[in-house]
């Protein structure tokens, strides 16, 4: 037997194994990759050499009526990056609120401190500057 007759029965017999749900050297995923570990090929084997088996175990895995392994992860990664950038926008959403309001507050400090700074420089100051009281001793 040919090497080339071998590989495309270990091929056919690792695509019966995965679509069986019984992998032994893969994960089992209904991919190319887990088909060409499965079938102790290299990847190339089934993207050039036998694009007929590659062509075949992906029509199966269309036969099943179910998204493949890969596609279904990417849909789960797909929700969760949608929902992480939602939280993110409604976080921004609110810093920028925040900055707005700690923007008017500096200004509103910043006003009522130059006018304290004018009444104390004035001939008689409305403003009076009390005396500190001691800190006690932290303990």
């Amino acid at each position: 037997m040919s090497p080339a007759l071998d590989e495309r029965d270990r091929i056919r017999a690792a695509m019966d194994r995965i679509l069986a749900g019984t992998p032994e050297r893969s994960n089992g995923a209904l991919t190319v990759v887990a088909l060409a570990a499965e079938a102790d090929v290299p990847r190339n084997a089934l993207t050039q050499r036998h694009l007929d088996l590659k062509n075949e175990f992906y029509g199966k895995v269309k036969e099943r009526g179910q998204p493949s392994d890969v596609e279904v992860r990417l849909r789960k990664q797909i929700v969760k990056l949608k929902e992480l950038r939602a939280a993110d926008q409604e976080e921004l959403a609110g810093l920028r609120a925040d900055r707005e309001a700690l923007v008017r507050v500096v200004n509103q400090l910043t006003l009522e401190n130059r006018q304290l700074r004018q009444q104390l420089t004035a001939p008689d100051p409305v403003v009076r500057i009390l005396p500190t009281q001691p800190q006690p001793p932290a303990g």
